[in-house]
């Protein structure tokens, strides 16, 4: 089969020919039909990840999959899947034993395994998965738009529900989102379905995607390009009558964005952060304590994110800007990806399904 891998570190990604893998008896073959390129993959390919965790070479990658079952382990239930569905992967694969896949959290589990970041993955025609880490879903819905949806369309789902959680959202309650990239425009889309009534405000630089912000319900969107903490809260004071945030959803994560956001946090505020672009976060330790403000990290999500994102999609409520891409033009999508100059989400498309 065909795949595109790393086989070192800071070096693009060759495409190549490698044996179709084989499965164990609780395993599916799929068939990929379309991965999602992420930003997370040129961080891979860079090394970020290698000060936390070895991950050793050659690496398939291409974590946001959507395929169909082409081959099915002989302890896979009939019942459960057929030859041919449809199915999305669910994106951490845990151990099963520890309290966290108990309660149903695998991609947090400490022995976690993820598609792309190792043996298999998704820039690959092929790839086992354990089969209770498949979704089934339509075979009308467009696998270029499933794929997106395990990991950008994934994570801020998952952002929205700690809010929620929180009581951090309703109808008086303004919700900042930081950045329209690849995670960005579905967090707005989110906010504004379960938001209950939030006034959400969108935060970027770039005017194109400023102006996609409304058409993905945004009530506001500011330019902070060369602008100061005090003259965005002057503009978000006469947009919505108040200087400062309740909530944000952060899809940016460099510690200059973090410095800035925390800057708006109100009292009681709440800051999600779902973005990766850094590796530190710098601000001051008093106006945290003192506004009783609280941080939540959201890493990915679990099955029932996941199934819950596919129903939104099933019922046609996500909006999606998507470009597809064949492996030729892989390593180029993801430098362009490393300068910011994807808008939406880059998709490899196989078999032109």
């Amino acid at each position: 089969m065909k795949a595109a891998r790393l086989h070192e570190y800071g070096k693009p990604l060759v495409i190549e020919d490698i044996p179709i893998p084989e499965i164990q008896a609780d395993e599916i073959l799929v068939k990929v039909t379309a991965c999602g390129v992420c930003r997370t993959d040129a961080e891979l390919i860079d090394g970020y990840f290698n000060r936390y965790f070895e991950i050793p070479t050659p690496i398939t990658l291409g974590h946001e999959i959507a395929g169909e079952v082409a081959e099915m382990g002989r302890d896979v239930p009939s019942s459960a899947f057929q030859k041919g569905d449809h199915v999305v992967v669910v994106p951490g694969w845990g151990d099963g034993t520890c309290r966290h896949c108990q309660v149903g959290n695998t991609q947090l589990c400490p022995n976690v395994r993820y598609p792309g970041f190792g043996p298999y993955g998704g820039f690959a025609e092929y790839l086992p998965v354990p089969a209770r880490y498949l979704i089934k879903v339509g075979k009308s819905l467009k696998s270029e738009e499933l794929a997106p949806l395990t990991d950008a369309g994934l994570t801020p789902f998952r952002a929205i529900k700690k809010l929620r959680r929180a009581d951090a959202l309703g109808p008086d309650r303004v919700l900042g989102v930081f950045g329209l990239g690849g995670l960005g425009g579905y967090a707005v889309q989110y906010a504004k379905l379960q938001g209950g009534g939030a006034t959400i405000v969108v935060f970027e630089r770039d005017a194109r995607k400023l102006e996609m912000a409304k058409t993905y319900g945004a009530d506001v969107a500011v330019n902070i390009t060369d602008r100061s903490a005090t003259d965005v809260a002057n503009e978000l004071e006469a947009a919505t009558g108040q200087r400062d945030l309740d909530a944000i959803i952060d899809c940016v994560g460099t510690p200059e964005m973090m410095q800035f956001g925390f800057s708006l946090l109100g009292i009681s505020g709440h800051y999600v952060d779902v973005g990766l672009l850094g590796d530190r976060i710098d601000i001051p330790l008093f106006p945290r304590i003192n506004r009783e403000q609280s941080f939540y990290g959201s890493n990915w999500g679990n099955f029932t994110d996941l199934s819950e994102v596919m129903s939104l999609a099933a019922k046609g409520k996500i909006q999606h800007n998507i470009k597809t891409i064949g492996f030729d033009q892989l390593n180029e999508t993801i430098d362009a990806l490393r300068h910011g100059k994807i808008s939406g989400r880059a998709v490899l498309k196989i078999d032109g399904k």
